[in-house]
């Protein structure tokens, strides 16, 4: 399998307490994560409805970063018939990538490696969540006035929500910076 390659359009940090991202200049990416980012830590409590382990469990972090591709935000608005389109920011997410086409059926194992050095690597797909698609519903509005639908982001993003992962090399990504996507491969010793 080859390399893929792509750009950053925007980049996001979200506090906690909140469930949108803010526009940044840049990301700083540490060993644990994005610096001010909620999801930040070398670990995390699991989710009741969604992990393997029982609620509250502290267990490994594989959501240190999201990302989404830009395509797939322009098609989500225009299926929504949204009256403005779609930021990574808008439904939580830290990067917004252009270019590479299946962006969110990206194997586990992948690495994103960014022009400036730093290296993420794809854990899994983000599944699109009702919390999300609720306070999408409440904040959004169609280009015809009507009401969003608290399950209709669910449904329009199936598929196509993004991926999270870690950081396997630190440093800063800003938008506009290129990223080569290096799918996941075996290991020498088992290729023949």
């Amino acid at each position: 399998m080859g390399s893929l390659e792509g750009n950053v359009v925007s980049v996001f940090v979200g506090a906690g307490g909140t469930l949108g991202k803010c526009s940044e200049s840049r990301l700083e990416f540490a060993f644990d994560g994005i610096v001010g980012d909620r999801h930040r830590g070398l670990t995390r409590k699991a989710w009741e409805l969604t992990d393997k382990q029982p609620g509250g469990t502290e267990r490994r972090n594989e959501r240190q970063w999201s990302a989404v591709a830009q395509e797939d935000l322009d098609q989500v608005s225009e299926a929504l018939s949204l009256n403005a389109p779609l930021s990574a920011g808008d439904v939580a997410v830290n990067l917004s990538i252009s270019g590479v086409a299946d962006f969110s059926r990206l194997p586990r194992g992948t690495t994103l490696v960014f022009e400036g050095g730093v290296v993420l690597m794809v854990e899994e797909y983000n599944p699109p969540c009702a919390r999300m698609s609720k306070h999408l519903s409440e904040t959004l509005t169609t280009a015809s006035g009507d009401p969003l639908a608290e399950d209709a982001f669910i449904a329009a993003s199936k598929f196509s929500r993004g991926l999270v992962g870690v950081v396997e090399v630190p440093g800063f990504v800003s938008p506009g910076e290129r990223v080569t996507v290096h799918l996941e491969r075996l290991a020498k010793w088992l290729r023949k």
